[in-house]
């Protein structure tokens, strides 16, 4: 069987071979999912690189996957790959990405080292043939992002990007409900999301700020459930919680924010988001439709309530951390990623989704640098990542056209 690939940084003191892991002695892989018997059923194996908390959140996920069989994890400090090698029943080992991505069995590969490397990796997985699910985001920019999204079609391999909200059995009940018309037609989609405590300092600086590392999710979410491409969005940022970031630059210095996304049929989204809520890890969302409404709560650990002479309310607080409220969302996305190529279909979180949600951030940066609303017309890549499909926003002028065009022919329109 060919194999799948979860792909970190390569190491510039790479081992320069692999190395056989031995094998753990008490994990029992998918003990909890057995194998369905089915003479459709194609195993894709699984090969890991990056052995970082988020490569570890989502090698637990693949384990999870009937069709997906690990086979290799690398990581620039080798024994880490090892202890993930040992704990997950990974057959192999390396510090060098490379290995992972040119190793014979690889059909696809999984890329959650930092940001700063997904483009290249990105690139180097297409050049070998290779499928690619890719942490978000796709790149740092919006020119290395569409050249890595180009080098996968010209490659003719499936590029999935990993906006695992998407596959939240919440979020994806709202979507239901909207598709069957349960509510009729939307009016407004609310959405609230809110971290338990702020990031570090370091985790800030350099980040690109509170609406491409945190909002994004949120934008993407606002696009996914109206179903419809955005035609102009307003933002507004504060600092509220960190007075260290203050003067940080840009939308780093905010770690409160409002977000306004105008849809066709002068349909609103609203977004606000904080890096602080006491009280647990706030993730809602609302959908006002003409026949009703929809809306999510919080997710708690458990149901249990107490009630007392002073106290009636759930026993334990929300989940306090991403990892764990959308556990599910990891295991749901990468079974479908899994599936669209053991079915040869069509990625169900693709490289242009990955490219409008970093456009939908970097537009709401400005917007709040500005002060106005900001039209996505106004970014010519917007065109590429919506197939030529952006809201009518008004009549636009030739240059902005003529430099869609010029970018389409660098990365052709997706659909």
């Amino acid at each position: 069987a060919a194999a799948l690939l979860v792909l970190g940084v390569a190491s510039a003191t790479s081992l320069g071979r692999v190395a056989v892991a031995p094998a753990a002695p008490t994990a029992a892989r998918r003990a909890a999912a057995p194998r369905a018997a089915s003479i459709d059923m194609r195993e894709i194996g699984v090969g890991v690189i990056g052995a970082g908390r988020i490569g570890l959140v989502h090698l637990e996920a693949l384990n999870a996957c009937p069709e997906a069989r690990p086979v290799i994890i690398s990581n620039p400090t080798v024994s880490k790959a090892e202890k993930a090698a040992s704990a997950f029943n990974v057959p192999h080992f390396t510090g060098d990405a490379n290995e992972v991505i040119n190793h014979p069995e690889v059909e696809a590969v999984w890329i959650c080292s930092p940001s700063s490397f997904h483009a290249n990796q990105i690139k180097a997985c297409a050049a070998a043939g290779k499928h690619v699910f890719c942490e978000k985001p796709i790149a740092t920019d919006l020119p290395e992002t569409i050249e890595a999204i180009k080098a996968c079609d010209r490659a003719g391999v499936k590029l999935m990007t990993a906006l695992q909200r998407r596959f939240d059995p919440n979020f994806a009940r709202v979507k239901e409900a909207i598709v069957a018309g349960e509510v009729g037609k939307t009016i407004t989609v609310k959405l609230c999301s809110r971290d338990p405590s702020p990031p570090p300092f370091e985790y800030v600086k350099g980040g690109g700020g509170i609406f491409k590392d945190m909002a994004v999710h949120d934008l993407d979410m606002t696009r996914f459930l109206m179903g419809e491409e955005p035609i102009e969005i307003l933002a507004t940022g504060s600092c509220q919680i960190d007075p260290a970031i203050k003067d940080l630059p840009g939308p780093e210095a905010y770690d409160t924010a409002t977000i306004m996304v105008k849809y066709p049929g002068d349909k609103v989204a609203i977004v606000d988001v904080c890096r602080q809520a006491p009280y647990g890890y706030d993730q809602r969302a609302e959908v006002l439709g003409t026949k009703g409404m929809i809306a999510t709560d919080n997710m708690y650990p458990n149901t249990a309530r107490i009630y007392k002479e002073d106290f009636t309310g759930n026993a334990d607080m929300p989940y306090d951390f991403f990892m764990s409220r959308y556990k599910e969302a990891y295991v749901r996305e990468t079974q479908a990623f899994c599936r669209c190529l053991v079915n040869n279909e069509p990625s169900p979180c693709s490289g242009s989704d990955g490219l409008m949600a970093l456009i939908m951030s970097i537009a709401a940066g400005k917007s709040a640098m500005e002060g106005r609303w900001v039209r996505f017309s106004e970014i010519p890549e917007a065109y590429i990542a919506t197939g030529g499909k952006l809201g009518k926003s008004g009549p636009q002028d030739s240059s902005w056209l003529n430099k869609a065009k010029q970018l389409i022919g660098m990365a052709p329109s997706y659909t």
